[in-house]
């Protein structure tokens, strides 16, 4: 029976469980970027430019309606926004930890400030509009949205198939949705690895960050969160078409892809 949604210990409902994540990574915020690139040795970099690349053929679209939920500091938003064309409309870049979203924020106001001079004629240079947003109950009207993603944040929702739902709701028919997330490798690599997530992880996030309860939840998460076969049924099940699973790094990360149907 795969999990309903996260349950960080000592919680035991959705608004627990919400509240102690939010916490939790806003707790965190300061020293999250370099845990990541560190934990990861810098592959996490890799794997938000290839998610980005599988969405080209919307995001060249100046006019498509994006959305990255759960963006944390803005890693993957950043990735999207270098293949936005010029004038393009901004992304909306949604988090619900504020010290999360506001480190984004910071990331935000460097790009534009750092853009090459596009000339008047060519348009302003793509940017993104952070917003204090819970994934559950987005703060966007039905069918407005041509693409959703989100990375390594879905596996925090305190209701998988509601968020799942959520998404259906605001993606336009035909709208596309993507889903960066970790996953546990099987075979001689998979059981190498697990030993680091377990054990050795958790022990560098607290010489790092200084709290041992973020970085014993992202291994506990991750083993709790479905299998990709159970991830895949649960986005039919909200009425998305099209799903499929791409594993990154022998299957350390993946990518789940989907559409809302189109309309006849």
């Amino acid at each position: 029976m795969p999990a309903t949604g996260a349950r960080p210990i000592g919680t035991a409902d959705e608004a627990g469980a919400a509240k102690a994540v939010q916490q939790m990574f806003d707790s965190i915020a300061p020293r999250y970027d370099l845990l990541n690139h560190v934990l990861s040795a810098n592959v996490d970099r890799l794997w938000w430019r290839k998610a980005a690349r599988r969405f080209r053929n919307v995001l060249e679209r100046s006019d498509a309606e994006i959305l990255d939920i759960c963006c944390g500091t803005g890693d993957l938003t950043m990735a999207l926004l270098k293949l936005r064309p010029p004038g393009a409309r901004p992304i909306l870049a949604g988090d619900f930890a504020r010290a999360m979203l506001l480190r984004g924020a910071q990331k935000f106001g460097r790009q534009a400030r750092q853009a090459p001079d596009r000339g008047k004629d060519s348009g302003e240079a793509p940017y993104a509009i952070p917003i204090e947003a819970d994934a559950l109950h987005l703060p966007l009207r039905g069918r407005s949205l041509d693409l959703i993603v989100t990375s390594f944040g879905f596996r925090n929702l305190a209701n998988y198939q509601a968020g799942l739902t959520e998404f259906h709701r605001v993606l336009k028919p035909g709208g596309q949705l993507g889903i960066l997330e970790f996953s546990e490798p099987g075979g001689l690599a998979g059981k190498a690895y697990a030993v680091y997530f377990r054990r050795v992880l958790p022990a560098i996030g607290r010489l790092i960050c200084g709290r041992s309860g973020p970085y014993n939840y992202l291994p506990s998460s991750v083993g709790a969160f479905p299998a990709p076969g159970q991830m895949l049924a649960m986005m039919q099940q909200a009425g998305f078409q099209n799903c499929a699973w791409q594993p990154y790094t022998f299957g350390i990360a993946g990518l789940y892809t989907a559409m809302r149907p189109p309309l006849p």
